[in-house]
């Protein structure tokens, strides 16, 4: 089983073989989260949400087409993520104001620590498709052809809408230093 791509599993759970979910759950929860968590900065939101992806994955598993996996389950992650905060609009969790509390690590210095603060708090200054941009990008490692999969753009546009988010960051990060 673990010889299978991830489409190749896919298929299997469109085909009703539910057995199989627990392969992508595997190999996506952390990478799912990690993503969430980043938007989010609240474990807790980013662990429900999480959860709602995976349902929904198999809620709409007929619906998959035989295209990438990864961009299939991001794409379900960023509409997820979306509806999360549009349906909690009136509560003060609002991405712009959510505040995010880095865990101290042993292995970090405190000037590491204070330059990832000041990273993620640039990272939240900007507009909620640049964050997601350099999140899915520089943090998930996924390529310019993906991303334009998942947000339904081309390779040379996403490039573009990267670099230009990451001179935002840029100037948001020297502005508060």
């Amino acid at each position: 089983m673990k010889n299978l791509t991830d489409e190749e599993v896919m298929i299997l759970v469109s085909e009703g073989n539910l057995d199989m979910m627990g392969v992508l759950f595997d190999r996506y929860h952390n990478k799912i989260f990690n993503f969430l968590i980043k938007m989010t900065r609240d474990r807790n939101s980013s662990q429900d949400i999480t959860q709602e992806v995976f349902y929904k994955v198999i809620k709409y598993r007929k619906s998959y087409k035989k295209g990438k996996f990864s961009s299939w389950i991001y794409t379900i992650a960023r509409n997820t993520f979306a509806d999360h905060y549009q349906n909690n609009k009136h509560k003060d969790e609002r991405l712009d104001n959510v505040t995010y509390k880095i865990k101290e690590s042993e292995h970090n210095s405190i000037e590491n620590q204070e330059i990832t603060e000041q990273l993620n708090r640039a990272l939240l200054t900007l507009a909620q498709s640049d964050k997601e941009l350099i999140i899915m990008n520089r943090y998930q490692g996924i390529k310019y052809q993906e991303i334009a999969e998942i947000i339904g753009s081309t390779p040379g546009a996403v490039k573009t809408k990267i670099h230009r988010a990451i001179h935002k960051l840029k100037s948001n990060y020297f502005q508060n230093i």
